[in-house]
């Protein structure tokens, strides 16, 4: 069973920086991409980012050159690096887990999501 748990979450001002972490367990590396979307309340899930197992990344134009995903495969461990919040980056982001970037980022429906983590960024 896929386990992800993200941490790291919190409110800040715009233009400060978090960084968010998802601890996976319960698969092996090349089973799944891992990625990340998130959720405004009352708004559609909207993808973040993915990163595929060579490396290779995929961003929504919105974070583009703002944020960074990264993964630590000895640690299990996907990161998100957030700079320049906005406003707009206000919600819930959720660690997810999918046979393609494509299915996390593009349609944000993962086989696999954790519980969420709350970003708040006042202007």
């Amino acid at each position: 069973q896929v386990q992800l748990v993200e941490s790291g979450g919190g409110s800040v001002q715009a233009g400060s920086s978090l960084r968010l972490s998802c601890a996976a367990s319960g698969y092996t590396d090349s089973d799944y991409y891992m990625g990340w979307f998130r959720q405004a309340p009352g708004k559609e899930r909207e993808g973040v980012a993915c990163i595929r197992d060579d490396g290779s990344t995929i961003y929504a134009d919105s974070v583009k050159g703002r944020f960074t995903i990264s993964q630590d495969n000895a640690k299990n461990t996907l990161y998100l690096q957030m700079n320049s919040l906005k406003a707009e980056d206000t919600a819930m982001y959720y660690c997810s887990a999918g046979t393609s970037c494509w299915q996390i980022v593009v349609l944000s429906r993962p086989n696999y999501r954790g519980q969420g983590t709350q970003v708040t960024v006042s202007s």
